[in-house]
C-alpha cells in the first residue's frame, strides 16, 4: 500500500490552483516527500529520454542522409522532445496524483517568492504593526520553514526559527491568530495599495 504524503490528501483527485486562490501550507512528512519527488522526478527524465531518443532517430530516418552528418536532425529531435515534454506537463503530467508533491513544492515556491518580491514592504508594514503584513510575515515563516524541511535544507534553520518565535511572540501581543496557513492574494494586494 502506497504511503500518503499528505495528512489528508488534498490532491486526490488532484486540482490546478487558481493564480489569485488562497495557497495552504500542508502538514507533510519529509521523507516520503523527497521519496515521491525523486520517483516523479526519474519518470519525467525517462520519458523525456525515450521521446528524445525516439524523435531524433525518427527525424534522422525520415530527413537524414546514411553516412552523412546528421548532427542537425538529431539536436531537432531533442528539441521538439523538448517541446512536446513542456506540452506534456502542462496538460497531462501536471494534474497526475504522482507529480502532486512537486506540484505542491512548486506552489509553495511560488506563493513564498510572492511575499519575497514584496518583502521590504512587508517588513516595513510589520514595523507599524499592520496585521496583514503580519499574517504574511508569518505566512512566509511557516512555508520557508517548511520549504527548508522538505528540502532538508539545515543551514539556516537557527536563524530563521528564532525570527519566527519573535514574530510569533508580537503577534500574539497584538492578539493576532498565530496559525496562518493560508495565503491569500488579497493580503499581498492590500499590502502593495497601502501607503508608505
Amino acid at each position: 500500500m502506497a504511503r500518503c504524503l499528505f495528512a489528508s490528501d488534498p490532491f486526490l483527485p488532484f486540482q490546478l490552483r487558481k493564480p489569485d486562490a488562497m495557497f495552504e501550507i500542508q502538514p507533510m512528512n519529509a521523507d516520503t516527500y523527497r521519496q515521491q519527488t525523486r520517483r516523479s522526478t526519474v519518470i519525467i527524465a525517462l520519458i523525456f529520454l525515450a521521446l528524445a531518443m525516439l524523435l531524433s532517430s525518427a527525424a534522422v530516418a525520415l530527413f537524414g542522409t546514411p553516412g552523412g552528418d546528421n548532427l542537425r536532425f538529431n539536436v531537432g529531435g531533442v528539441f521538439v522532445a523538448v517541446l512536446v515534454m513542456v506540452a506534456l506537463m502542462r496538460k497531462v503530467f501536471w494534474r497526475q496524483a504522482w507529480m502532486a508533491p512537486a506540484v505542491y513544492s512548486w506552489q509553495l515556491k511560488r506563493s513564498l517568492m510572492s511575499i519575497t518580491n514584496v518583502m521590504h514592504h512587508v517588513t516595513a508594514a510589520v514595523e507599524r504593526g499592520d496585521p496583514v503584513a503580519m499574517k504574511l510575515l508569518r505566512f512566509y515563516h511557516l512555508g520557508l520553514n517548511q520549504m527548508h524541511q522538505l528540502d532538508g535544507n539545515s543551514s539556516d534553520h537557527g536563524q530563521l526559527i528564532r525570527e519566527m518565535d519573535q514574530h510569533k511572540e508580537r503577534m500574539q501581543a497584538q492578539g493576532i491568530e498565530i496559525q496562518q496557513t493560508r495565503l491569500d492574494p488579497a493580503w499581498l494586494e492590500a499590502l502593495k495599495q497601502a501607503p508608505r
